[in-house]
């Protein structure tokens, strides 16, 4: 048996840095969806974080702000890099491009939350044929590289239902996963199977603190009628 073959194959499954969109709206497959300055940031950041890591071969979503942040990586190490269609994100169909304010309200949201694996976006796909697509690519690029580290960059929802598949968690339960901009996860696949070496790491724990409490609601203005049913 040949030294690549003793060796595990690891996985880098990352995460594309900030962009404008990041937890207002749904931005899909829409175009011109770019890094942010934080995002630009983010990306170097974790180019340097990553140092001398024997990292083989780089692969991303088609979409530009998986690309700007795979190409933050790539450049420094003379990495090609490889566009994969299959890494690209859930097809959310009429959802895309919504506000997220506006989809918390959906019919359709408690089944997103609670049944991903049967909840459909309209005309879009569901959760559980993004993640069948997801892990079919990851299967095929971690077969092309027995013995190797690769890096792919892909997006939340994607990164998240990769990693529920590959540590047994069922796909209704994947939304206690948390997958932060420009977070690094890690499984090596060794004969014994898949087994999580990094979760969610950003080198930072600024994502622990605690959010300020959101402002009060302005009370609504209280009208002589209902004074009287008082």
């Amino acid at each position: 048996m040949s030294e690549p073959e003793r060796r595990p194959t690891i996985l880098l499954l990352i995460r594309h840095g900030m962009n404008d969109w990041v937890h207002g709206r749904l931005a899909g497959w829409l175009p011109g969806v770019h890094l942010s300055e934080e995002g630009r940031r983010q990306a170097a950041a974790l180019s340097e974080r990553l140092g001398d890591l024997p990292i083989t071969a780089l692969y991303t979503s088609p979409l530009d702000r998986c690309v700007e942040t795979a190409r933050a990586i790539a450049e420094p190490r003379g990495l090609p890099l490889r566009i994969v269609e299959q890494l690209g994100e859930v097809r959310y169909g009429e959802w895309e491009g919504a506000e997220l304010k506006d989809l918390y309200k959906h019919e359709l949201w408690p089944g997103v939350q609670h049944y991903p694996s049967g909840t459909r976006f309209p005309n879009g796909e569901t959760l559980g044929e993004a993640q069948m697509r997801m892990v079919s690519a990851l299967d095929q690029l971690r077969a092309r590289h027995q013995g190797e580290m690769i890096a792919v960059v892909s997006h939340a929802d994607l990164i998240r239902l990769a990693l529920a598949y590959y540590i047994g968690m069922h796909i209704d339960l994947f939304q206690r996963l948390v997958i932060n901009p420009c977070s690094l996860s890690a499984i090596a696949f060794e004969p014994m199977g898949p087994r999580l070496l990094a979760y969610n790491e950003t080198g930072s724990l600024a994502h622990l603190r605690p959010k300020p409490p959101a402002a009060p609601a302005e009370p609504a203005p209280v009208s002589p009628l209902s004074t009287e049913a008082q």
